[in-house]
């Protein structure tokens, strides 16, 4: 659990306020965190789902494939992958 958690599991006993001063957060920072829950669980699972594709991928090559033959293969396949995905 983040602190950011932590002040959203309790804010209605102890308010948001008190909770981020003694966290040490910014409030701005726990509500731009509670604001952009929505982009975290998308990214969450786009991440999901390439992580079953590339072990897919491995699995089909009886896991002689690393990471420069999974990236062709899913880039072959259509898949979009970043450098630091993937």
């Amino acid at each position: 659990m983040n602190r950011f958690q932590f002040v959203a599991d309790h804010q209605r006993r102890y308010g948001v306020k008190r909770l981020c001063t003694i966290l040490g957060i910014a409030r701005s920072s726990f509500y731009s965190w509670r604001r952009t829950a929505a982009d975290r669980a998308a990214r969450q699972a786009a991440d999901a789902r390439l992580a079953g594709r590339i072990r897919a991928v491995h699995r089909e090559s009886d896991g002689t494939y690393g990471v420069p033959r999974i990236t062709a293969e899913l880039r072959a396949s259509a898949s979009t992958t970043s450098g630091s995905r993937g």
